[in-house]
C-alpha cells in the first residue's frame, strides 16, 4: 500500500472534480507560474490514490509542468458502483482515462504508476492521440510477481467474506511495524486515519477487479512498441511487484527511455521524489526537442 507523506494539498495544489464526458473525477493540479512547457495526466496504483503523487507537483511546477494526479473510477474520491465488477474492466478504464485527458484540454504526457501504468498502457492502444508520450512508472510488461499474486488473491479472498473495515484491520495486524510507517519525506502522518479513510473509500468491486487484472495482464509490449509515441520506464533501484531486471528488459523492447532512481523501491514518487520529478522533467523536455 503505498503510503504518501500528507493528504492535505500543499499550497499552489487545487483539489477539484474534473468533469468529464464519464463523469466527475476528483484531481489534485498543480499550474507552474506562467505558460506551462506541458500537461501530465497522473495515474495512481492498486489501493492507492491521487495523493501518491502530492510531493511531484511542486518540483514538476518548478521545471515548468502542470500535473493532474487523478483518482480514478471507485478509488478514494471518486465514486463507482461498490458491488459491480464489470464498472472497472480495463477497457473501462481505458476509456475513463482518455475522457480524463479530454477534460484536461491539451495533449499530455500520460504517467501510470504500477496497475496505473497497465490502463495508461490499455488507453494509449486505444487511442494514442490524446498522449505527447508515455511513462509507465513501477509497471511491467505483464502480471505481478507470484508473492505479490498471492497478497493480491488472498486480498480479494478476504473481501468476499469481510467488510472494508474488517480488511483494514485484518491487514494492519499482519504487517510488521516499520511497515506501517509512512515512507518518502520526513514529515509523515501522525496516524493511519487518512490511510485508513482512504482505504474505506475505495470500491469493493473495483479492488477485487482490478486486483484480478493484476494477476491475469497479458504481455502486450509488443502492441506497445508499434505505436509511435515517445516512452519511459521508471522505477525504484528494487521492487518485488515487478523485479526491475524484468523492466531493464521490457524497456528495451521499447525502445523507451529508462530511468532507476536510487534509493526509491516500489514507489520512486513516494521513495524519492525529487529525484523522480527531475527525471520526469528530463524526459518531457526532451520529447519537444
Amino acid at each position: 500500500m503505498s503510503r504518501p507523506y500528507t493528504f492535505v494539498p500543499p499550497a499552489g495544489v487545487r483539489a477539484y472534480r474534473l468533469s468529464t464526458a464519464r463523469g466527475e473525477f476528483a484531481v489534485l493540479d498543480a499550474a507552474p507560474r506562467g505558460r506551462p512547457k506541458g500537461t501530465a495526466l497522473l495515474l495512481p496504483g492498486f489501493t492507492g490514490s491521487k495523493e501518491d503523487f502530492i510531493a511531484l507537483h511542486a518540483p514538476l511546477a518548478a521545471a515548468g509542468y502542470r500535473t493532474v494526479a487523478v483518482d480514478g473510477r471507485g478509488q478514494f474520491e471518486t465514486e463507482g458502483p461498490r458491488d459491480d465488477e464489470t464498472a472497472y474492466a480495463q477497457s473501462e478504464l481505458a476509456q475513463d482515462v482518455l475522457a480524463q485527458a479530454a477534460a484536461v484540454g491539451t495533449p499530455v504526457h500520460l504517467v501510470g504508476h504500477s496497475l496505473g501504468g497497465q490502463i495508461a498502457r490499455a488507453a494509449v492502444l486505444a487511442d494514442a492521440s490524446p498522449f505527447v508520450s508515455l511513462t509507465l512508472m513501477a509497471s511491467g510488461p505483464a502480471q505481478i510477481s507470484e508473492e505479490q499474486q498471492q497478497r493480491v488473491k488472498l486480498l480479494r479472498d478476504a473481501l468476499a467474506v469481510m467488510s472494508m473495515a474488517e480488511v483494514w484491520e485484518a491487514i494492519q495486524a499482519m504487517e510488521p511495524p516499520e511497515e506501517t510507517e509512512t515512507g518518502g519525506l520526513d514529515a509523515g502522518l501522525d496516524d493511519l486515519a487518512d490511510l485508513r479513510r482512504r482505504w474505506l473509500a475505495n470500491s469493493p468491486a473495483q479492488l477485487v477487479a482490478t486486483g484480478r487484472q493484476l494477476c491475469g495482464e497479458p504481455d502486450r509490449v509488443a502492441e506497445l512498441a508499434a505505436v509511435p509515441l515517445p516512452k519511459h520506464v521508471l522505477s525504484g533501484e528494487h521492487d518485488d511487484t515487478w523485479p526491475v531486471s524484468l523492466l531493464d528488459t521490457m524497456a528495451a523492447r521499447l525502445d523507451a527511455h529508462r530511468t532507476v532512481v536510487e534509493g526509491a523501491e516500489h514507489s520512486p514518487n513516494a521513495d524519492q521524489p525529487l529525484e523522480t520529478a527531475r527525471a520526469l522533467a528530463a524526459f518531457w523536455d526532451g520529447t519537444a526537442l
